[in-house]
């Protein structure tokens, strides 16, 4: 079997992958087709190698066409490399047509509300434009905006007759057309005046349904752009260069060119190019990005290094184990890559119900416009028949143009994500908002996210007859010169006691240990229970045992005979996430702990916080396997993380959640970005999309509502019975007030409380 992924072009709906999807899988030899509309990717899997001409060949006429990753070229020669470009020139031409067409849409539904509303009241003065001049000025504006703007929708309509191929394109465009064509002979011919047709037009109802589309539209493409965001900043932490040692001199070269067995140098502050083996030195690596600890490891001769990491103080020599895409960053990226293909793009409801709405609403226009000529024709006479045929036509599809279907969804979202915003919750898409609503369980990183991410002291004990500021001064005059991370958590609590520092003679690091030095002619010694063994003093070895249980790093001070004092640091955890977890399990949501921790110190946080369920030691791909093991069970999962380890679990889960204090690389892997690193807007997220869910829901409702009862009265279904007949003016009265309907319940949203 052969597998082949392209990109895909000229896909915008959930709709334009079914139509791919159906045309790819007829051709011979084609075993499974996979179209994502969120990556606009296709997965092609095939008995043998198909070309991509005769891939092409059945959906270029539709107007998508596949471009071959492998070859970085489609079949005019395009390259690939240029396909975000490309993507952003169009948003480019697709902005200067919203720019256009938006202010004359609100203006054009502004003037539709002010003539709904004098037909209803009386005394609401008539607009204050003759009512030809009116529709001239109309005509002008909908024939541009047809034209030009509605351009993609009247080729969804020929597509329609040519291929019987049908998406949300194709009903705007049908619709939109009919009532273009219908108001512009009533507007320029008198053969009103022959067969008795009303003068009512709808240049008005054009402009605002194609207006309100392409906004939508717009909006959706640009949020799309961004979807390799993710992908490119983490390309970003990779080095381009790298130091290699051969024959015993130093030379700079690409990173491309490193292979495995090179002897490379890392100087301090540098980032690590490849994956390998320290063979000569030693120094702090800054590894948060793989492990999400804050605290830099050691490195010493026979560690492990990870490309893409920081080394932060000493220069040391290794051996590359790894490079190229078998680099553990390589893999992070390729992750993060397919678990964003692998999502299964959200399908609104209009395009789902297209395919079989289009043909519906069409066939009942049609057949309703024959029975009139046929039936009406022989009891009502031929001119009265042909008016009511026309009317009933018109009527059908203007009731059924899509305005507040278009609406429903894309305004409570536009509400919801403005609230969203206002709350500090940054939302990326609908798609994420929609899916929020069902979750069943939250999955959490500890550090960054449930703690603040960076060692704090938590605790100070004074074991000496000496006053605390002389036992904190010694203490912080030692870690002043010292290269481990805990020393700055000394010295910023320090800096908080506003403690005056003294000169520190013949310093010593003990490596691993701590640090040694005289101050004021008095020896002492600042460090863990290593140091003091070095040191033959004796101290309650449970005291460290106990802090290490709860995830804390106990320094001790002592001098040359006793324990001093003593200092805890540690992570500390943020007083917002108790409160989150029981607001989560308030909403029947289970809360999962998944952390690059030991099992001990992520016990103490869970048992701290009330979580359901802990999943220490893990690294990057344990946490996506988590993630997929949960969802394998039927969870629908959100991921709450912030840093470059979480970014493919991020993009695997349901949900991803980012922290906004955490790196760019989650923030693009997720589709949520909570501000300030609050978790417990985690809470409100999801309060927010069941909010607008339900007035979604509620849009459809009144969206659809219109059409079950229009429909069949436009069509003339109850004439015979009732001398009913919805003619076209109340067609567009009654599409209108469903779009009212649709836009004034979305306003509502703003008021809830999340």
């Amino acid at each position: 079997m052969e597998q082949h992924t392209y990109r895909v072009k000229g896909m915008h709906c959930a709709s334009c992958a079914t139509i791919i999807t159906k045309k790819v899988e007829k051709i011979p030899g084609v075993k499974e087709v996979s179209v994502n509309i969120a990556n606009e990717k296709a997965s092609i899997v095939s008995e043998n190698v198909i070309s991509l001409h005769e891939l092409n060949s059945s959906i270029i006429p539709l107007g998508y066409e596949l471009i071959d990753e492998h070859t970085s070229h489609n079949v005019d020669g395009e390259s690939s490399d240029n396909f975000k470009k490309e993507k952003s020139k169009q948003l480019y031409e697709e902005r200067k047509k919203v720019e256009f067409i938006v202010p004359i849409t609100l203006l054009v539904f502004a003037m539709m509300m002010w003539d709904i509303t004098n037909r209803l009241w009386e005394r609401i003065p008539t607009v204050p434009i003759p009512m030809e001049l009116q529709n001239i000025i109309l005509l002008i504006l909908s024939t541009m905006t047809l034209f030009w703007i509605g351009k993609p929708f009247i080729k969804g309509a020929i597509r329609f007759f040519r291929y019987g191929s049908a998406n949300m394109d194709t009903l705007i465009g049908i619709g939109t057309l009919t009532a273009y064509l219908y108001s512009a002979l009533v507007t320029l011919f008198p053969i009103r005046q022959l067969v008795n047709l009303p003068e009512y037009v709808y240049f008005d109802v054009i402009i605002v349904v194609i207006g309100f589309v392409t906004l939508g539209k717009y909006l959706e493409a640009r949020a799309k752009l961004k979807t390799g965001d993710a992908i490119e900043k983490l390309i970003g932490l990779q080095a381009t260069n790298a130091i290699v040692v051969r024959d015993g001199v130093e030379m700079e070269i690409p990173l491309e060119e490193v292979m495995v067995g090179d002897v490379l140098r890392v100087k301090p502050g540098a980032k690590i190019p490849v994956d390998g083996v320290v063979v000569e030195g030693n120094s702090y690596v800054d590894e948060s990005m793989i492990t999400g600890e804050p605290i830099p490891e050691a490195k010493e001769e026979g560690d492990e290094v990870i490309g893409g990491t920081i080394n932060t103080t000493g220069s040391f020599l290794f051996t590359a184990s790894k490079v190229g895409k078998d680099t553990l960053l390589s893999n992070i990226i390729s992750m993060v890559d397919q678990a964003q293909g692998s999502k299964a793009p959200i399908q609104a409801m209009a395009d789902k119900i297209s395919g079989v709405f289009v043909p519906v609403v069409l066939g009942i226009a049609v057949v309703s416009f024959i029975l009139w000529i046929v039936i009406g024709g022989s009891t009502l006479g031929y001119s009265q028949a042909l008016s009511y045929a026309l009317m009933s036509f018109v009527g059908v599809l203007v009731i059924a143009c899509p305005c507040a279907l278009g609406l429903a969804t894309p305004t409570a979202i536009m509400v919801g994500i403005g609230k969203g915003a206002q709350n500090g919750i940054l939302v990326k898409d609908a798609a994420t908002l929609e899916k929020l609503h069902k979750v069943t369980t939250v999955v959490m990183d500890k550090t960054g996210t449930i703690t603040y991410g960076k060692p704090t002291v938590i605790e100070f004990r004074n074991y000496s007859d000496m006053n605390d500021d002389k036992i904190l001064t010694a203490i912080a005059s030692l870690e002043k010169h010292s290269e481990h991370p805990i020393a700055s958590a000394i010295m910023s609590y320090a800096e908080s006691q506003n403690v005056i520092l003294d000169i520190v003679s013949d310093f010593e690091s003990v490596r691993g240990k701590g640090v040694k030095g005289t101050i004021k002619g008095k020896r002492y010694g600042a460090g863990s229970a290593a140091l003091l063994n070095d040191m033959n003093i004796s101290f309650d070895k449970e005291t460290f045992d106990s802090y290490g249980r709860e995830g804390k790093t106990a320094i001790v001070l002592a001098d040359e005979h006793k324990v001093l004092a003593l200092v805890a640091v540690a992570d500390t955890i943020k007083p917002e996430s108790v409160q989150a977890v029981k607001a989560l399990h308030k909403l029947g949501i289970r809360v999962v702990m998944l952390t690059g921790d030991n099992r001990s110190t992520a016990e103490y946080i869970a048992n701290e916080v009330g979580i359901d369920e802990v999943v220490s030691d893990v690294l990057p791909e344990d946490k996506l396997e988590k993630i997929s093991a949960l969802q394998k069970e039927g969870n629908m999962v959100a991921m709450v993380g912030d840093g470059v380890n979480d970014a493919p679990a991020l993009a695997q889960a349901d949900v991803g959640i980012a922290m906004g204090s955490g790196t760019d690389v989650a923030i693009e892997s997720a589709g949520i970005t909570l501000l300030h690193g609050d978790i417990g807007k985690v809470v409100k997220a999801v309060r927010l999309s069941r909010i607008t869910m339900n007035g979604i829901r509620q849009n459809l409702f009144w969206a659809f509502i219109y059409n079950v009862i229009g429909i069949p009265l436009a069509s003339g279904l109850l004439f015979p019975f009732f001398k009913i007949l919805l003619s076209p003016v109340f067609a567009g009265l009654a599409m209108a007030f469903s779009s009212v309907s649709v836009v004034g319940n979305s306003l509502r949203l703003k008021t809830k409380q999340l």
